[in-house]
């Protein structure tokens, strides 16, 4: 691994202008805080890299730190055994050096203002999720709306990335704006793509949003196109920054990942007090029938046939998506101005508790799942968002995978027929190799097992 020994950088934006307090607390930050900004410092460095697997990262960089130096005119970072791919000719690249600011100003306003409060109800933690984003310079009032969330694996093949970046093309030549993951394939793809629309256009402030978590960054490192980053506390924060702020939403093929955050979008769509929609279409190419054919079975026979009202699918033409999200969020626009909501943030939607709250996948928890089909829709989707973040976790997140390994494949109980339907699924992900495999296993060895009665 070749590696930086030693450098200094000045952090920029917000963070060249810190009090003395301010300063002190970042010098003698606690322990777990510092070892927080490391990794996810570590994960901006690593843009670019080859290596997706956050324990592989860690361990090849066991020697990297970054401290933080106090000067009279603000503070400095020291950074120790940096990957060199973020360095040209000895100096750290501008981007690089942006967003490592955006870690440290989005850890910062998390620990020493949110985080310290003790309120948890639904209202204070979507008021959290808003201060997090207007901290970070995301919520920008007065603007039409504009933003489209795409969402999508982020280890495709050359034809799905292509497909991606057609489809950023046309949305970038219909003046929207991208929001993604952060990460690259189908979250790099649109941005891409809209970056070479926006050109065409003359428009010069396109915005590339990146929204990432502390437990996902490293895998999911930013790409060089995102120009806006931000670091929400957990996944749940994560998700409801992501359809508080888009106006519509595009997903791509992806894994287990990308159906968790599908079944996060649906449990809020069908939810009883949500009279307003939000737009939702899924896109692929010709290649990709089949995974929307399987993805469309699974909701039906886990959420009814009635569910496909909440969703479109486009198989090939991205010029027929961009013309579909460009009218859908014109739909948007009419529906906010009529009910006098604001353009930037969806404060009139209401998310279930039950999505807001951290779910940590102990084997615990993962086995107390309710998947029931006598549940409410919305509930019984949030259910299965929970299955499907223990799965992520223990396939891709250090805690996860350190969790699995220590006390063995989940276990996951409930309505036979969901059973099956999850089962199938991730089968299908795994032969079309949109789940990881084991690290040098040959054969197919999931992080979960379903209890059989």
């Amino acid at each position: 691994m070749n590696k930086v020994a030693r450098t200094t950088i000045r952090p920029v934006r917000s963070l060249n202008l810190l009090s003395q307090e301010e300063i002190y607390k970042l010098s003698n930050s606690r322990a777990d805080l510092h070892k927080l900004f490391r990794d996810c410092a570590l994960a901006i460095l690593n843009t670019d890299s080859e290596i997706d697997d956050a324990e592989e990262i860690f361990k090849a960089f066991a020697d990297f730190d970054v401290r933080l130096k106090p000067q009279p005119r603000g503070v400095m970072l020291e950074i120790l055994n940096a990957p060199a791919q973020s360095f040209v000719d000895g100096k750290i690249i501008r981007g690089i050096q942006e967003h490592l600011s955006s870690v440290l100003r989005d850890i910062i306003y998390t620990d020493f203002k949110i985080l310290a409060e003790e309120a948890h109800d639904p209202v204070h933690i979507t008021d959290k999720v808003f201060r997090i984003l207007r901290n970070a310079g995301v919520v920008k009032p007065g603007v039409t709306p504009n933003l489209v969330v795409c969402w999508g694996g982020h280890s495709i093949p050359r034809d799905e990335y292509d497909y991606a970046k057609h489809v950023g093309y046309e949305l970038g030549l219909r003046s929207l704006d991208i929001i993604t993951g952060c990460g690259i394939g189908a979250m790099k793809g649109p941005m891409k793509g809209a970056a070479v629309g926006h050109a065409k256009q003359q428009i010069k402030d396109g915005r590339y949003i990146g929204i990432s978590e502390p437990g996902i960054i490293a895998s999911e490192s930013p790409n060089a196109i995102v120009n806006e980053l931000v670091i929400m506390p957990d996944i749940e924060k994560r998700l409801e920054a992501f359809v508080r702020l888009g106006h519509c939403f595009v997903v791509f093929p992806g894994g287990v990942g990308t159906v968790e955050e599908i079944m996060y979008l649906l449990s809020i769509l069908l939810h009883p007090e949500n009279k307003q929609g939000i737009p939702l279409v899924f896109a692929g190419p010709e290649c990709c029938r089949d995974y929307f054919d399987t993805l469309d079975n699974f909701l039906r026979q886990c959420l009814g046939d009635d569910i496909t009202q909440l969703y479109d699918i486009i198989i090939g033409s991205p010029e027929q998506v961009g013309s579909k999200v460009r009218e859908s969020i014109e739909n948007v626009h009419r529906d906010r101005h009529a009910c006098q909501d604001a353009y930037y943030f969806n404060w009139q939607l209401n998310i279930d508790p039950n999505l807001q709250r951290p779910f940590i996948p102990t084997h615990e928890n993962m086995a107390a799942l309710k998947l029931d089909l006598a549940l409410p829709k919305h509930e019984l989707a949030s259910q299965i968002r929970s299955a499907f973040s223990g799965i992520v976790a223990g396939n891709v997140k250090a805690f996860g995978i350190r969790e699995v390994a220590k006390h063995g494949p989940y276990n996951i109980d409930g309505d036979p027929g969901i059973m099956q339907a999850i089962d199938d699924l991730l089968h299908v992900f795994v032969r079309e190799q949109r789940m990881k495999l084991g690290q040098g296993e040959r054969d197919y060895k999931p992080c979960y097992q379903i209890v059989r009665h």
